[in-house]
């Protein structure tokens, strides 16, 4: 049970941004799990004196249970003590410190930290924002999505801006790709040359709009050129229009040789997760778009 508030970081000024969390998962399968988040939520609401109201939204894995609370959305993550992921831990805060404001997000207001009984709580209360993400359930689009010109451009300002963001934060290594891309696509390892500042994890359960917000910065951090827009790109291969239109609006990244290994990277790690049974219906597509880029065979999983 936490006693005080631990790191303050306030929001700036600026619009106000709202709801929840990208997709909607399934809680823990243990009851002992559901419990203990929900007492962990409910001891940060009455320490940040809020009310939270409404059911709560599991995010992936049932890691985190969140659940509006007035103007916030109130938000807790717990790992055991000597297991928590440091760069997934902070992500969030670091973000709120490093990136632009002109970059479209939910701006966090504040972090508490408690450990008790083995285990160590993180809660981030932020703007809540009253918009459901563009792809509910997953990242694997379901649907053509009608997104106006101006929501385009804004996505590709939003990325361009963040690439140019100062971190020696890692969302992708290059011992990552020395070790799976042979694996995932029959293709010898490559040294990858233009490392930039990216999202890390965007796909369309992790975007709302119109207008845009860029939701999930957990995983942020430095990315090859072309990864963000390969791993938005590698779910929308189910909805061919759709892919279409990530091709043309961005078709100054995959044309060039950074951008296609950028993308290269996205499909095998995407491939690793099909591999181990994760969007099956998705796979198909992420084979037949490798094979494509490199002309070899994707190997099988």
């Amino acid at each position: 049970m936490p006693s005080a508030r631990g790191v303050v970081v306030t929001a700036p000024a600026g619009r106000a941004h709202g709801f929840p969390s990208s997709a909607v998962f399934v809680p823990p399968h243990g009851r002992d799990d559901q419990v203990r988040m929900r007492r962990a939520h409910a001891a940060a609401a009455r320490t940040f004196k809020v009310t939270a109201t409404g059911p709560h939204v599991w995010g992936r894995h049932g890691r985190t249970p969140g659940r509006r609370a007035g103007q916030w959305w109130l938000r807790p993550v717990c790992a055991p003590q000597d297991k928590r992921n440091v760069r997934l831990w902070e992500g969030t805060a670091t973000a709120h410190r490093a990136l632009p404001a002109a970059v479209p997000r939910p701006r966090l207001h504040d972090v508490l930290e408690w450990s008790a009984q083995g285990h160590t709580y993180r809660v981030e209360l932020s703007e809540c924002v009253p918009l459901p993400a563009l792809q509910s359930g997953g990242p694997v689009l379901t649907s053509d999505l009608d997104l106006p010109p101006v929501w385009w451009a804004d996505l590709r300002l939003a990325l361009e801006t963040t690439s140019s963001v100062v971190t020696d934060r890692q969302a992708v290594r290059q011992r990552w790709v020395d070790k799976n891309l042979t694996h995932c696509l029959g293709i010898p390892a490559f040294q990858v040359s233009a490392w930039i500042t990216g999202h890390g994890d965007l796909h369309w359960a992790s975007l709302t709009g119109p207008p845009l917000i860029i939701l999930d910065w957990e995983g942020w951090g430095l990315v090859l050129a072309g990864f963000d827009v390969g791993l938005l790109h590698a779910p929308s291969l189910t909805r061919p229009s759709m892919a279409a239109r990530i091709r043309h609006e961005f078709a100054h990244v995959p044309d060039t040789p950074s951008g296609r290994t950028g993308e290269l990277v996205a499909l095998a790690q995407l491939l690793r997760v099909a591999g181990r049974g994760g969007h099956p219906d998705l796979a198909p597509h992420l084979a037949r778009r490798a094979e494509h880029l490199t002309g070899s065979p994707v190997p099988a999983p």
